[in-house]
């Protein structure tokens, strides 16, 4: 069977990636940062055979080599980056924070792109070679109209960029890279107002997954699998 890993499941999109994928024939590596708020992504691993969970903080660079450690030489089919921050505190011109930036950076750019160089290996070893990074529609510059959200939007343009340049770098060794937004969801870091349900938009994501030829590779993709302006 394939092998997908998923970071940042315990709750939201990335659980729901988790209980979607764990209904097909494929083994998943599920990642979550603590025990305590885990607690239904730990249940439904009690019940599914295919699912193996692996503790990994991304902020954290200890956390960082010991889960690239415990992968040893596993093969990873699919890799979706699923997990990042919206950051707390303002978000409007004359009250951003440089510390909460940067902390929002560390999770958001930084981290996908260092897990990409250290799981580099495993990702070799597999077969489909998919890289999938969940951006978001805010990071695109084209599509900017309403201004504020510094940090989490430039974040998103950043992890774009880092997208980007992978796809070009990777093109070679048979890799396809994309960015893709799973829309604005009901969830904890959407709120009860977003316009669509978890199911939905993984659901779209998965197809668009499952989708990926070697034309994709290098584009940003909203959850129905319309293209999204840089």
């Amino acid at each position: 069977m394939k092998t997908i890993l998923i970071t940042g499941c315990n709750r939201g999109i990335g659980f729901e990636f988790v209980r979607q994928f764990s209904l097909m024939d494929i083994n998943i590596i599920a990642t979550y940062r603590n025990k305590s708020s885990s607690e239904e992504l730990l249940s439904l691993a009690e019940k599914s055979s295919n699912i193996a969970l692996l503790e990994l903080d991304v902020s954290s660079n200890q956390s960082i080599e010991e889960f690239v450690n415990s992968m040893s030489e596993k093969p990873i089919d699919i890799y979706i980056n699923n997990a990042g921050m919206m950051g707390s505190g303002a978000r409007t011109f004359g009250e951003v924070k440089g510390d909460r930036w940067l902390e929002v950076f560390n999770v958001n750019t930084v981290a996908p792109l260092l897990l990409t160089q250290k799981l580099f290996g495993n990702f070799l070893k597999g077969k489909d070679k998919k890289l999938v990074y969940v951006s978001s529609k805010v990071g695109s510059i084209g599509d900017n109209s309403g201004g504020g959200s510094y940090i989490y939007r430039s974040s998103k343009t950043a992890l774009n960029q880092v997208v980007k340049s992978l796809s070009i770098d990777l093109k070679d060794q048979g890799f396809e890279v994309v960015a893709v937004h799973p829309g604005w969801v009901q969830t904890d870091m959407g709120g009860p107002n977003a316009l669509i349900d978890v199911t939905t938009s993984v659901a779209g994501l998965i197809n668009v997954i499952t989708n990926l030829n070697g034309s994709d590779s290098g584009k940003f993709f909203n959850y129905d699998g319309q293209t999204i302006p840089w």
